[in-house]
């Protein structure tokens, strides 16, 4: 079986808080005595897009023993997320940063939906032409995970759905042409949530950082957003079985210890 730990949404700062919370979950993971195929972190992994955030994340969450993958959400810089966490400089600084991960039995390409300067999400068309090459070159028959940091479809958040990511119809047809897409991941929302996109599951990992509050929970009003420290950090498992069964399992992330 092929089993996936996907965080989203550390918004890593220079707060004692964030990095605590962003230890505590890499710190769970490493505990399990699991070699997970691949962690995956979709998104907002800076908050505001510094080098020293971005060096902190290097060293405290890229040196897991997992496979590691990431991409940007709205809160990263492009240039400095490729530059310190991946060594690389930009072709062009605002450059999209699409990395794909080929395993024994699957394939995981996280695209990059970030908009710089803006908070909604949108795929580029060099990123679609890109995740395009990735899917026409894999193996009829092996399973692919594509992911990225805004959900393409509403979630039933009036505030999450006002910053999604837009021109989605794009994404749908080439999902279409492509019957080896499993899944899509991400986070944003800051919520455990499930629901699908171009017939496909669409599984949205909760937040670090922080949860979000649904609708009916917003007791303080329409701008009463977050639990901060209400609720403890928590992450999903995907486990694509044997079978070819996707099923996924959300855990919260023990605090201290």
């Amino acid at each position: 079986m092929i089993v996936i730990a996907h965080l989203s949404d550390i918004h890593v700062d220079d707060s004692p808080r964030s990095r605590e919370r962003t230890r505590a979950t890499m710190r769970f993971l490493d505990s399990l005595a699991y070699d997970f195929d691949a962690v995956i972190v979709t998104g907002d992994l800076a908050d505001n897009g510094a080098e020293s955030e971005y060096a902190w994340i290097r060293e405290n969450v890229l040196t897991t023993r997992h496979p590691v993958l990431t991409c940007p959400g709205n809160h990263d810089r492009r240039d400095v997320f490729r530059r310190v966490l991946l060594g690389a400089e930009p072709p062009a600084p605002e450059a999209p940063v699409n990395q794909v991960l080929r395993r024994d039995g699957f394939v995981l390409a996280l695209c990059d939906s970030s908009v710089p300067g803006k908070d909604e999400g949108f795929l580029e068309d060099e990123t679609l032409a890109w995740l395009e090459e990735e899917l026409a070159r894999t193996p009829e028959g092996t399973p692919v995970f594509v992911g990225f940091h805004h959900p393409p479809t509403t979630l039933g958040m009036p505030y999450v759905d006002g910053l999604r990511q837009f021109g989605e119809d794009r994404l749908a047809a080439l999902t279409r042409r492509h019957p080896s897409v499993t899944a899509f991941l991400c986070g944003h929302s800051h919520t455990a949530a499930a629901t699908t996109f171009a017939d496909r599951p669409l599984l949205v990992a909760p937040g670090v950082v922080s949860t979000s509050k649904l609708p009916w929970e917003q007791t303080g009003g329409p701008t009463d957003y977050v639990y901060r420290d209400e609720m403890a950090p928590s992450l999903a498992f995907h486990l694509l079985s044997e079978d070819g069964r996707l099923t996924t399992h959300y855990r919260s992330v023990p605090l201290g210890g």
